[in-house]
């Protein structure tokens, strides 16, 4: 037992070492300064200083001295840009990834290009796997669809499918169409059209949208292996580009694929964050799905369901109310039976799932937000967060609808300027006007979220903001931006790239922003991209990726300034 006398000292002491302790707690794991911060925060738009307690953001101001403890890491970041996470709305992560590791031909500017760049992959081939990818766009290569006699001499023992860079086209060899059954007498299958020669009714080997499926129907699916491979090339690739968290489509029908990021995420090997879609027609499966394991956490949650209206602009598969200007008889494809797709939309929503459906042509995108509009009357107020995946081509009362029923515009802008190329030989000036309408939906008070949709498009943020800003079309004959009305800031596409996309996944809580509280997701960029002249947006690099306050990402160690 201590004397009598020693208790009040013994008393100090351990408030003295109580107050210390506390003062321990508070200090930051790190802080970055020196910045130009960009927040997201209307509250508090700008600063030169955060500071980071574990995964936390716990300061974001001017000066964060009385954070710094013995062990707090100082890191200058020289003047660079920082600002919230980059978050892709749109992508087919997984599939991006094989990608990375298979045959481009985007590259190809003819058809002895298209045909010699497929040469030269299948021979470095050790066996007679699938070869898959591809990327090729027609509209690159002069116009005219490939056909399967371009390959069929060099693809030797290989089926090949390769996709259009769009999704909703691919050119399958002789052998592939044979594994499939496809032949002459093969019936398009409803939301789908075989390619044919005009003159003989055999096949070409171009195969659109649900025709896709029966070839997908005979390749063998990846194993649990290439899959975790795939993520984590797409992971590397996403996190040099200053992304943070990916709204994921799906690449192997969703379920494959969220089974694929639940895995790595029990391996502790998931290090990016992914809001994970599954198809709208599984509806019921999620809805048990979710019953059994919630909706996941702050890597990864699901809870979202795709579903698919119509086809894309490229393939002439987008569904219009006029026909297209080079294909006369065709206003596009409707690609679900439309009372199973209302039906499917209706149900999600009153379980509580976020439908997030693909619309790309006027009638397409009218059609669901009817759709929308309807279980909204249904629902009464709750907030259901609709989503119309790509809103590309709208009708003259399409933008005032998305703002008024609070609907989602989940856009891709690189889209705008690759697609601005050739998009005039498919539609009217009429049409075009209203087509990647950015600055007519912000002005509308419409919610609008950007991404890449990549493997389609490029994943870089930087590229969309640039096309978003800019306009200006691949081919460089747009120089003043291709309808240049429509044109945004930075500052309204780095919103769109953050703080909306964080809320369209139900994450603006925590992610999206930098203020004290969130979860400490930043990037840090070469340029001040606020005040660089647009022209030079493309020549900004990502030169940290920060997820959960560490460093997952850095492009050269040795320009920056470290302090302990």
């Amino acid at each position: 037992m201590y004397p009598f006398r020693l208790l009040p000292f013994l008393a100090l002491l351990s408030l003295a070492s109580c107050r210390y302790a506390t003062q321990q707690v508070n200090y930051a794991t790190a802080i970055y300064k020196n910045a130009k911060v960009w927040t997201g925060d209307s509250s508090n738009r700008s600063a030169s200083v955060i500071a980071v307690k574990d995964s936390v953001i716990i300061y974001v101001g001017n000066n964060a001295d009385s954070l710094r403890g013995p062990d707090t890491e100082v890191v200058d970041v020289s003047g660079q840009m920082i600002l919230p996470g980059f978050i892709d709305n749109h992508s087919h992560f997984i599939s991006g990834g094989y990608q990375l590791a298979s045959v481009d031909l985007k590259l190809a500017k003819n058809p002895a290009d298209f045909i010699t760049i497929l040469k030269d992959y299948a021979a470095q081939l050790k066996d007679d796997r699938w070869i898959q990818g591809g990327n090729w766009d027609h509209e690159g290569i002069g116009g005219k669809l490939p056909t399967r006699y371009w390959i069929d001499s060099i693809s030797g023992n290989h089926p090949v499918f390769v996709s259009r860079y769009d999704g909703h086209m691919a050119l399958a060899n002789s052998l592939t169409l044979k594994l499939a059954g496809i032949n002459r007498n093969t019936p398009d299958p409803p939301g789908g059209e075989i390619v044919r020669d005009p003159r003989t009714g055999e096949p070409t080997g171009v195969l659109k949208d649900a025709a896709m499926d029966l070839v997908y129907a005979k390749i063998p699916p990846p194993s649990a292996k290439e899959l975790e491979e795939m993520l984590q090339r797409a992971t590397a690739h996403a996190l040099e580009h200053g992304i943070t968290q990916v709204h994921d489509v799906g690449s192997y029908g969703g379920w494959t694929d969220l089974e694929a990021y639940r895995r790595a995420r029990t391996a502790g090997s998931l290090s990016i964050r992914i809001y994970s879609m599954v198809p709208v027609n599984s509806w019921r499966r999620m809805v048990e799905y979710v019953r059994e394991n919630g909706k996941g956490d702050d890597m990864l949650h699901w809870g979202a369901l795709k579903g698919f209206v119509d086809g894309s602009l490229g393939s002439t598969t987008a569904w219009f109310y006029q026909p297209y200007l080079d294909e006369l008889k065709k206003t596009g494809l409707l690609l679900a039976d439309s009372n199973e797709l209302r039906q499917q939309i209706l149900s999600a929503d009153s379980a509580g799932l976020q439908p997030a459906i693909h619309a790309i042509g006027d009638r397409a995108i009218d059609w669901v937000l009817d759709v929308f509009a309807e279980a909204q009357t249904r629902s009464g107020k709750r907030e259901s967060r609709f989503r119309v995946e790509h809103s590309q081509h709208l009708s003259k009362t399409a933008i005032d609808r998305f703002a008024a029923m609070k609907v989602i515009p989940s856009m891709q802008p690189y889209h705008a300027i690759d697609d601005g190329r050739w998009a005039s030989k498919r539609l009217d000036d009429d049409r075009l006007k209203r087509t990647y309408a950015f600055k007519s939906l912000l002005d509308a008070g419409a919610r609008v979220t950007f991404g890449s949709d990549w493997v389609v498009a490029p994943l870089s943020p930087i590229e969309g903001i640039n096309a978003a800003v800019n306009r200006q079309t691949l081919d460089g004959k747009h120089p003043g931006g291709w309808y240049p009305e429509q044109r945004i800031t930075v500052e309204q596409a780095l919103r769109c790239y953050t703080v909306n996309n964080a809320y369209a996944a139900f994450l603006e809580k925590k992610t999206g922003m930098l203020k004290p509280g969130m979860l400490a997701d930043f990037v840090v960029l070469s340029d001040d991209l606020l005040t660089l002249p647009p022209a030079e947006i493309l020549t900004v690099k990502v030169t940290r990726t920060i997820l959960n306050g560490k460093l997952v990402y850095e492009k050269q160690r040795s320009e920056d300034h470290h302090q302990h």
